[in-house]
């Protein structure tokens, strides 16, 4: 048992959690039991990029994931967190390329063999900031099987499902419209395009027909792309000109002819209805292009400047190149106007620069049959569960509306697409392995898309495709992921329809979606403004738990969290608190051993009730938590530990601990104990250090709370009568409390108490517990009884089957009183209204629980009397 000088009056968070992590880990308290008698839990954790330090919205997705697998390990299940980080080609390759340049070296310059020896050194350095920054966090992961998206194991993974999808035709290789980025020089999927609203213009330019008989007018928000043109389209049902379809024009500035053709893609009603065809350009050109066999002409190169089929125009960037375009179609005469507006750009998410429609030769997947697999998915038994199940709807949508997904990037950090190309005869070769003769062969440059690989995490980590392996057949599928809802269509979309081809299991059976961390102005964080949060930072001022506490607290799951220093202000006072209280209990529990326990002794009302209050909280916080509820579990916790253990609870046992009667206080002792040992058990898994630190200071049975067993109701230690019974006297000791404030009656000034009771269980129980009262109302005379009469000058309160009186004669503002039992009135006419419409519905009435209807019901008859009994007092005052 620990002496008061072990626990500092201040909580200190920087002592409480130093060293303790190190000490979980070398105890392997964070790995699987490995007793199959247990239902498995797994968790893999969402992997992080190796890009830099992690951010305040990584500490919110672990921390998460720690309070399940910490409540799900004490709860008794076999539970395994997966740890792991992803290699994330361009936003890695472009951070080690940006720090190359700095040092005046490009990767060219090194070649791909040295510059991926260069990546490696800055992935081992940014992972081991990322697990010290877990480390603070207090995640309790099994780092034994710690995963890599680029480890021998899951590249394994990643070339035997390309390899398998080719083999399916699910993989192919094609010349397509793609997104392409032009810092980094690489294809990206269409959902890593952010579109932006940006001021651009329409620009209206003449082509001139061939023969001389007049110009067509078009219009275009790229004008440098005209210098690939093909064609020019314009309806089949167009009278205006339907006279020049199979006629040419002269391309501006290229003096190449270009035929004009009929396509219904063109809008007859939209512009001048004519459109020009640019197929290496513009995806809806390169359809219409197939249609009617046009040339594709790329006049770009990787880096957006032009080319040489640019013409004159080569090596100007292309924004340079669309001022010249302008310049001398103005000089030539055949600009017609320039209309400003302003519309959507897409940019690439990861470099920021504006993504380049672009035809290029890629490798794709075909997503149709998967997406339908996936779809079907959600109609059967095993349903991927959305937690709120509104995000199903933004699965599905995506689902529904896929395109087909490119997966090749330009790069060279990556898993290196399993294809080789014949030197002599040109022949594609795909396989998990090299062709035998590897010297008449050379393989594809490009690597794959890093979602390619993260697709397969939740089985990939495993040990799949060894389906034989012992934690893909123990643990897989996985029990719950927990993911922000911008990754809906990147990750989780992938990881369903992945899973589900290659190994017919949905990947996970919850999916709980969290929000976005907005400044206090309700601001996303970013760079560009200045407003990002380092948690580290916060850890270091308020520690790991005062952060858990606010993130898991911070807004109901789906919905966004603003961070504010008041709120982690907050939660610092509240572990305050919990700190301030353990120290009272521990003081008064000072050699008391976990064997010395007893709750059979004999109970006062307090002890009754904080028991049956604790049943109650435990019993509501587990269901919360199985709902991932985390911020109202936090609440009913609050509540408990601040109101019901600290604020009543600890005050009342104050008269019996510093009694004379030893029975009496070994029972509370006890009492104490136990509520505080499962109090603390429930706070464990939000705040495991504080709660560790507490709990190995008391009686304890076990070595730590990671592995203690968590919470569960006790019956026979339910008391529903001292329940009702402590509410009716902490109302009145509120009530007294309340008049003495307004008319400034400090505490230590005795009153006169009368309180007159309309129940005689109520009158019962008040006269049992007049020590109470005496107390904590410190009345000079008080009576209990049914037959008073109530006194003119006196303030006055209504509760729960009795009214009291307050006879403070020159104290009293007839007038003011009569105000403050209106205002009295005006609640409680709310609180009838509110309880008669929810019972006044027969939805509700109908559906919920019988105990439930009928606590509503009670409600209503104990609002409505208290309000009879108002009126009755407002009455009295006004006729004097």
């Amino acid at each position: 048992m620990t002496e008061e000088l072990n626990m500092p009056t201040k909580y200190n968070p920087q002592e409480v959690e130093a060293g303790r992590y190190e000490e979980w880990l070398a105890k392997d308290l964070f790995k699987p039991s490995g007793d199959q008698t247990k239902k498995p839990y797994s968790i893999v954790i969402p992997p992080p990029n190796v890009t830099g330090k992690l951010h305040l919205g990584h500490a919110w997705d672990t921390t998460l994931q720690d309070i399940i697998i910490r409540q799900k390990r004490m709860q008794g299940f076999d539970t395994l967190w997966l740890p792991g980080m992803d290699h994330a080609g361009i936003a890695t390759q472009a951070k080690v390329e940006e720090k190359l340049r700095e040092e005046g070296v490009t990767r060219y310059d090194l070649g791909r063999e040295k510059f991926l020896e260069t990546v490696w050194d800055w992935k081992e350095e940014y992972a081991q900031v990322i697990r010290d920054q877990w480390a603070k966090v207090g995640i309790s992961v099994d780092y034994s099987r710690e995963r890599f998206t680029l480890d021998d194991g899951l590249s394994d993974a990643v070339k035997t499902v390309f390899v398998k999808l080719y083999e399916k035709d699910l993989i192919y290789r094609g010349e397509y419209i793609i997104n392409w980025d032009p810092k980094a020089k690489t294809a990206l999927s269409d959902i890593e395009v952010i579109h932006k609203d940006v001021e651009g213009a329409f620009y209206h330019m003449s082509y001139p027909l061939a023969d001389g008989s007049g110009h067509l007018e078009i219009a275009t928000t790229r004008p440098e792309t005209m210098l690939g043109d093909t064609a020019i389209a314009v309806h089949p049902d167009d009278e205006r000109y339907q006279h020049l379809i199979g006629k040419t024009v002269m391309l501006p500035l290229m003096d190449r002819e270009i035929p004009i053709v009929a396509d219904d893609y063109v809008e007859m009603d939209f512009g001048t209805g004519v459109v020009k065809m640019t197929p290496a350009h513009d995806p809806n050109d390169f359809e219409v292009g197939n249609r009617h066999d046009l040339e594709r002409i790329n006049v770009m190169n990787d880096d957006a400047t032009m080319n040489e089929r640019a013409g004159i125009y080569v090596g100007m960037d292309r924004f340079e190149a669309r001022k010249a375009v302008i310049k001398d179609l103005e000089a030539l005469g055949l600009l017609v106007k320039i209309e400003k507006m302003v519309h959507s750009v897409g940019h690439s998410e990861r470099t920021g620069v504006v993504v380049e429609p672009r035809l290029s030769t890629q490798w794709f997947v075909k997503m149709q049959p998967l997406a339908d697999e996936a779809i079907d998915l959600q109609k059967q038994e095993n349903v991927v569960n959305f937690v709120p199940e509104r995000f199903e709807n933004t699965y599905l949508r995506w689902m529904e509306n896929v395109h087909d997904w490119v997966i090749s990037r330009q790069l060279w950090w990556g898993h290196r697409i399993p294809a080789w190309y014949h030197k002599t005869t040109g022949e594609l070769y795909v396989g998990t392995e090299a062709p035998t003769d590897a010297e008449n062969w050379e393989q594809d440059p490009d690597v794959l898309d890093t979602w390619f690989s993260s697709a397969l995490w939740p089985f990939s980590t495993m040990g799949w495709p060894d389906t034989d392996a012992p934690d893909f057949k123990r643990y897989f599928p996985t029990s719950t992921l927990v993911t922000g809802y911008d990754i809906i269509a990147f990750w989780v979309s992938r990881m369903i329809f992945q899973s589900l081809e290659f190994t017919g299991e949905r990947p996970f059976e919850n999916v709980l979606i969290h929000g976005l961390i907005r400044d206090e102005e309700g601001r996303k964080m970013s760079k560009s403004l200045g407003n990002g949060i380092d948690p580290m930072v916060v850890i270091d001022k308020y520690g790991a738990d005062a952060l858990r506490w606010f993130l898991s607290n911070g807004s109901s799951p789906g919905q966004d969290v603003r961070f504010s220093y008041d709120k982690m202000d907050a939660a610092w006072n509240f572990i305050n608190k919990i700190w301030n209280a353990s120290r009272f209990a521990l003081m008064n529990m000072e050699g008391m051993t976990y064997d010395e326990i007893d709750l059979t002794g004999k109970k006062n009302v307090a002890d009754r009730w904080i028991l049956t209050r604790l049943n109650e909280t435990i019993t509501r916080v587990t269901e919360l938590f199985d709902k991932f509820e985390f911020g109202e579990a936090g609440r009913h916790l609050y509540n408990f530990i601040w109101d019901d253990l600290c604020d009543w609870y600890i005050e009342m046992s104050k008269s019996v601990l510093y009694g004379e009667d030893e029975a009496a206080k070994h029972t509370t002792r006890s009492i104490l104990a136990h509520v505080f040992d499962q109090t603390l058990r429930l706070l464990h898994p939000i705040m495991p250090f504080v709660t560790e630190e507490i709990w190995l200071n008391m009686p304890h049975e076990g070595e730590s709370l990671v592995t203690a067993d968590y919470p569960t109701p006790r019956k026979d230690l339910n008391d529903e009568q001292a329940a009702k019974g402590m509410e009716v006297l902490m109302e009145l000791i509120r009530s007294v409390r309340n008049i003495r404030s307004e008319v400034n009656t400090p505490l230590s000034k005795q009153i006169e108490l009368l309180i007159k009771t309309s129940d005689e269980a109520i009158a019962t129980f008040l006269q049992e517990n007049e020590g109470y009262i005496t107390r904590f109302c410190n009345p000079e005379s008080l009576v209990i009884a049914s037959d008073i009469e109530a006194p003119e000058m006196a303030m006055t309160a209504v509760i729960t089957g009795a009214e009291i009186y307050l006879p403070l004669a020159g104290l009293i503002n007839i007038e003011e009183e009569i105000a403050r039992l209106n205002k009295e009135m005006d609640k409680l006419d709310k609180e009838v209204k509110r309880v008669q419409g929810k019972l006044a519905n027969e939805k509700f009435v109908a559906s919920a629980p019988a105990a439930v209807v009928e606590a509503e019901r009670e409600k209503e008859k104990d609002y409505l009397e208290k309000r009879h009994l108002v009126a009755e007092r407002i009455a009295m005052l006004e006729k004097n």
